[in-house]
């Protein structure tokens, strides 16, 4: 399906692209990517992250999520995931960059008071009332 057969559908898009097999996601795709998937919860909805094989492109960006949702650190985030899923496999580099971002995500915390060539696609179906 395009984009817009989806969009009529009632899901919405956010692809970041990542070289499949030994790309590693930008600082800026975690981000954009974790804040879309911020977004949709906060208005109740389930939002899908998927890559091709569901191994690694995707795992490193449900793992910057939970860094980012429940401060852990990225061999929390992995471990959490490898409990559900354990065949993922998250290389050297997407770990460093995990890393990255999790020290992003700490710094950002003391700033501020916190509350409490296949694209990763990150799809929210806005009938579904679910949240992640």
């Amino acid at each position: 399906m395009s984009r817009m057969e989806w969009k009529k559908a009632g899901v919405e898009q956010l692809r970041l692209s990542t070289v499949d097999m030994t790309g590693v996601p930008t600082l800026a795709n975690l981000h954009s990517g974790v804040q879309f998937a911020l977004k949709y919860q906060s208005l109740g909805q389930c939002v899908y992250v998927h890559c091709k094989a569901g191994r690694s492109r995707s795992a490193t960006m449900v793992a910057a999520y939970l860094i980012q949702v429940h401060n852990w650190s990225p061999e929390e985030a992995i471990e959490a995931i490898a409990k559900i899923r354990s065949y993922i496999s998250i290389r050297p580099n997407q770990l460093q960059v995990l890393k990255e971002f999790h020290k992003e995500c700490k710094d950002t915390a003391n700033e501020w008071v916190r509350d409490d060539s296949f694209p990763i696609r990150l799809e929210v179906n806005m009938d579904r009332k679910k949240q992640l």
